[in-house]
């Protein structure tokens, strides 16, 4: 009677640690998780004259990369591919391929013909100039 019950026991920790391993693996911890944060990771400043929005995408160039401003929705997307080189074979491989798309409302209008992006040491750099209506304004003070 016990030993049925003591080997479905086993089979059922035997199952957890399984799965207890399969949750550590790598990929579980990729640029895909992120510890809960959207794949790449950015951020997005004013400067009062332009929003300035900074991502981290390494392993990528310019031609990896794909940005797109529909109205006030930028958009940016990324595709990374990793093979070996001629003549070499892989052992392991924990940097695999990757590709991601993030789109994102901005906080006010921009010019879409004054828009600018650089990729350099795995940095993508996006810069928007406001719309003049969405532009801060001096207001200049006098005394009555």
């Amino acid at each position: 009677m016990f030993g049925n019950y003591w080997n479905d026991l086993d089979r059922t920790f035997a199952a957890l640690d399984e799965l207890r391993r399969r949750l550590e693996t790598p990929w579980f911890h990729s640029a895909w998780s992120n510890g809960g944060t959207a794949y790449p990771r950015l951020s997005l400043e004013d400067n009062g004259a332009a929003f300035v929005v900074t991502a981290d995408v390494p392993g990528m160039a310019a031609e990896d990369l794909d940005i797109k401003l529909d109205r006030d929705t930028l958009t940016i997307r990324g595709e990374r591919k990793v093979s070996p080189p001629e003549g070499y074979s892989v052992h392991r491989q924990e940097r695999g391929n990757l590709a991601f798309s993030r789109s994102f409302t901005l906080p006010a209008h921009v010019n879409a013909e004054k828009v600018s992006a650089t990729v350099h040491d795995g940095v993508l750099s996006i810069t928007l100039e406001k719309a003049p209506e969405a532009k801060p304004r001096q207001i200049a003070v006098t005394s009555a």
